[in-house]
């Protein structure tokens, strides 16, 4: 077959060598898959029997539509009406446990065939047995689409006419499957093939992985912490964990941030229940104990808030703690980036966020990138020095690292025409310009807000204004420019309120 030529050749050729196993392909009709449990033939012919088809808990919700529901049905009833021997729709790929084949593509797909045919007066349909996790897309859409669905085939009046497209959908209609033993090469394959689809991030990878260290929780307990998880933006999730989270936890060690792919993932799979090492029962311990202590009355009656087991520079506990610190961070991270006087905790209402949140500071690659490097400072200090409900002195310490963080960040901003990557990691790692030295390091090796703060006054140094890239729009003659909310125009105006500007009377 043309199909199985063409994918296996593929496999062979190289488009798949970063997988450590070639995938098993096949093909199936709708009618085996759904109907009689099986795959009906692999690349040598043979059919593969005894299919539990299973949506996984780290699947997303059903988040088809009728409009996609009926799309699906016209585009099958065209196809029938042009006499297309085969109609291809799609591809199924699999992660196969044993006898259990868990769905990691085709999901929703595979449901709105499921409940066509249950609508077209299929017999038992056991994939649609399954429970699924109770959350407002599985409880609409399911029982929304079979509704749309079963109006439309009773508009088909003809009984024959009804049977020949459940026949037309049980044996012409066809999926392309690819399995595979392996999670991490199931996805892969996803990311590499799947142009169609919404792509899937490490971070879902991490949180198939994380769910399967908690298969001893109790199935109501695993259903809240994914959604939890579902329930937060799903984009800012995703760039918690590739912009911020990974690049800290390199630039702390002092190496090079680069991308976080499902190659080093590993850095966020952490510490399992099996690792016994005397560290991870270091870990292990801090979890257990904060969790032991938030579950008693200490909190309440000491006035401190619940503990927090995490840091960024330390190891993750696996399982449920994971999907804990996720959260955590999450939400820390969207405190610190609203600066609204009346929200949160750690900025509000600062006068050097003001400036950097203008739209002059937020367009460009150089902007985005130095301001992440503004955040994720302050991330670090919070996560390190901050209680979850700081006091008025910690806010104070707070706003003088913030001077600090800013002046460090952008002075790179300052000194180059354009700011990339390769510019920005040179300008952390240490090269020879002004300022450039690891902030990171220095926040995780200081015991104190006060130690911290003194080492910065003897490593941040005053930009000479001479040192400022001249084709921009930051001017020195414009330095002092406010808009009509009182607003600086321009960064550089706070270089030189705080004595980080030398030679600026002089020009």
């Amino acid at each position: 077959m043309a199909l199985f030529t063409s994918a296996w050749e593929q496999c062979s050729r190289g488009m798949l060598n970063s997988m450590n196993n070639c995938l098993k392909l096949a093909i199936t009709s709708i009618g085996d898959l759904l109907l009689r449990a099986k795959i009906t033939q692999d690349k040598n012919g043979n059919a593969i029997t005894d299919i539990g088809l299973v949506i996984p808990d780290y699947q997303r919700p059903y988040k088809w539509t009728g409009k996609n529901a009926i799309q699906l049905l016209d585009d099958i009833v065209d196809a029938k009406n042009e006499n297309k021997e085969i109609y291809r729709v799609g591809t199924l790929i699999l992660h196969q446990e044993g006898e259990v084949y868990n769905i990691v593509d085709g999901q929703q797909r595979t449901i709105t065939f499921s409940l066509l045919l249950k609508a077209l007066g299929a017999e038992t349909i056991k994939f649609l047995e399954q429970p699924l996790a109770n959350n407002p897309f599985n409880i609409r859409n399911i029982p929304n689409n079979y509704r749309i669905l079963d109006r439309r085939v009773n508009n088909i009046i003809d009984d024959r006419d009804r049977s020949e497209l459940l026949d037309y959908i049980e044996n012409n209609c066809e999926l392309i499957v690819v399995i595979t033993e392996d999670l991490s090469e199931a996805f892969q394959f996803f990311d590499s093939q799947n142009a169609r689809g919404k792509k899937l991030y490490p971070h879902d990878l991490l949180k198939a992985y994380h769910l399967r260290e908690m298969n001893d929780l109790d199935p109501t307990e695993t259903e809240k912490v994914v959604k939890a998880w579902e329930d937060l933006d799903q984009k800012k999730l995703s760039a918690l964990f590739s912009d911020y989270l990974y690049r800290v936890k390199e630039w702390t060690r002092g190496n090079k941030a680069r991308e976080l792919t499902e190659h080093n993932i590993h850095k966020f799979k952490g510490i399992t229940r099996q690792d016994n090492f005397p560290y991870a029962q270091f870990y292990k311990g801090a979890v257990a104990y904060a969790d032991t202590v938030n579950h008693t009355a200490i909190p309440f009656v000491s006035g401190i808030r619940n503990l927090k087991p995490f840091q960024l520079d330390t190891p993750i506990v696996a399982g449920k703690p994971f999907f804990d610190y996720a959260k955590h961070y999450f939400e820390i991270l969207k405190d610190i980036q609203n600066n609204d006087k009346y929200e949160g905790y750690y900025i509000k209402d600062n006068y050097i966020v003001k400036t950097l949140n203008l739209r002059i500071y937020k367009n460009g690659i150089g902007n985005r990138i130095t301001r992440l490097l503004f955040d994720t400072a302050i991330l670090l200090y919070v996560d390190r020095f901050c209680p979850e409900r700081p006091t008025k002195a910690d806010l104070e310490m707070v706003s003088q690292f913030v001077v600090f963080a800013f002046v460090w960040a952008y002075s790179l901003r300052a000194q180059y025409y354009n700011v990339g990557w390769l510019a920005a990691q040179n300008f952390i790692m240490g090269n020879d310009i002004i300022n450039s030295f690891n902030i990171y390091k220095i926040i995780t090796e200081s015991d104190s807000p006060i130690s911290l703060l003194s080492t910065l006054s003897d490593r941040v140094n005053p930009l000479p204004i001479d040192s400022i890239a001249e084709n921009r729009v930051n001017k020195k003659d414009n330095i002092d420019e406010i808009d009509a909310d009182g607003i600086y125009q321009n960064y550089l105006h706070y270089f030189k309120e705080n004595k980080f500007l030398e030679g600026e009377d002089e020009n």
